[in-house]
């Protein structure tokens, strides 16, 4: 990383920059022919945005598994709902390719928790924090690497809302949307700084 790029943002700075949401087409995986087009969609990718978004806890104790997982391409972003148990498979097949990058941050536990809904074994996963640690940023976290490598601020408003609803909210479709997104961005903007390799 070169010596002028910063090494971490201000959250005055970070306020000040402009809100910048996923504008792109959103498929919600919830029948047969949406999953056939994200799998054409997805395997054919070399670069995937990947998040997951659990139903939040508020007790002692209290846990639950990931109800949804987004996957961003250059096309769209596609959300799968993990009660629809179709959607497993090719979340296994993509999970697996040895030839399509999965770009997240902190991925460890979106993993692990994912496993205890369907199993799978990952290849070829790249974390932006640890990347971004590598090159010395002392912040790691995907809102202040948006602000530090794109210019831009990606809102937060839905993050402790109930994924696990049998409906999504337009705000929290096109939160998650975003996060996959900007995941999938800041790797093609790590590639042209030569952060990558």
């Amino acid at each position: 990383m070169n010596a002028e790029m910063p090494k971490s943002i201000s959250r005055e700075t970070l306020n000040e920059l402009p809100v910048q949401r996923y504008e792109g087409p959103i498929h919600f995986i919830d029948t047969p022919a949406l999953l056939h087009a994200a799998r054409t969609d997805i395997l054919a990718e070399r670069v995937v945005g990947f998040d997951t978004e659990t139903r939040p806890a508020f007790s002692k104790g209290e846990s639950y598994l990931p109800s949804i997982v987004q996957v961003a391409t250059a096309k769209a972003v596609h959300i799968f709902p993990l009660r629809y148990a179709d959607t497993h498979g090719l979340l296994g097949e993509m999970l697996a390719a040895q030839g399509i990058a999965k770009i997240g941050v902190s991925l460890a536990y979106d993993l692990r928790t994912l496993r205890q809904v369907f199993p799978f074994h990952e290849h070829h996963i790249v974390d932006l924090g640890i990347i971004a640690k590598r090159h010395g940023c002392e912040q790691t976290g995907v809102r202040n690497l948006a602000g530090l490598f794109l210019g831009y601020r990606v809102p937060k408003g839905a993050k402790t809302t109930n994924w696990a609803a049998p409906r999504l909210t337009q705000a929290q479709i096109a939160y998650a949307a975003t996060d996959a997104w900007v995941c999938r961005e800041l790797y093609l903007r790590f590639e042209t700084l030569g952060m990558t390799t």
